[in-house]
Formats: structure tokens, sequence, C-alpha cells
């Protein structure tokens, strides 16, 4: 229920037009600053490789992502952020700054912090890494 409701929070809060999906991708890839081919993005995000593509044909459509052959294997694609990927993925971290920043404040960043590795491990669990 609590990942349901803060989705839905920063759901509201993004820019117009931007779906989580779109953040979290946008995210991702920032984070990471290498390409990643669209079944390794599907894997991450635990998504079929079809709601994959259609993220990333909707980013690709507005300029977020560079989609390209794989020079190595031509039935792959490689996905990487643009550089209008990085400037929505800013202007997004700036509208859901206010709702994470509230739910820091009411919560309290060290009963955050305590819990943070709790749900690492939850989340590890639930993935089989252990």
């Amino acid at each position: 229920m609590a990942d349901q409701l803060a989705r839905n929070r920063i759901a509201r809060a993004l820019p117009k037009g931007m779906e989580l999906s779109h953040f979290s991708v946008l995210n991702h890839l920032a984070r990471i600053n290498e390409e990643r081919t669209p079944a390794q993005l599907a894997a991450t995000f635990h998504v079929t490789r079809g709601a994959m593509t259609n993220t990333l044909n909707r980013l690709d459509w507005a300029g977020h992502v560079h989609i390209r052959p794989d020079w190595d294997d031509a039935r792959r694609k490689m996905v990487s952020i643009s550089p209008s990927g990085r400037s929505a993925r800013e202007v997004a971290i700036q509208a859901i700054a206010p709702v994470l920043a509230e739910a820091v404040a009411d919560i309290g960043e060290d009963r955050l912090r305590a819990a943070l590795p709790v749900l690492r491990l939850l989340r590890q669990k639930l993935e089989g890494r252990r």
C-alpha cells in the first residue's frame, strides 16, 4: 500500500505528459550513464519487453532517449539518455522534490534512514538475489 500511495503522489507531481515509467527509465539511464538494451531495461524494471518498448518509443518520440542499432549484433538496439532527457529528468526531480521532502520531514530523516537497509534487503529477497 505504501508503494502504491508513493507512486501515486509522485506521478501526480511529475510534469505534464511525463509518466512515472518515463521518469524511472530516464533516472536510471542518467544514474548509470551507460547504454542499455531494451531487454536489459525491461529486466531492471521487471516489466515485459513489450511494455519497455512502449515506454522507450514514447521517450524516443519526445527526444529524451537515443535508440541506435547495436553495431556488434544488428538484431539488438542500444538506448542512451539524450541531453533533452537529462533536462526532463531534472525538471521532474525538481517537481517531485517537495513531495519527497514533505514525507521525509513528517517521518523523520533518522527513522527513514533506519528503514532503508530493511527495505533494500526485502527488495533483494524478492528479486531472488539472496
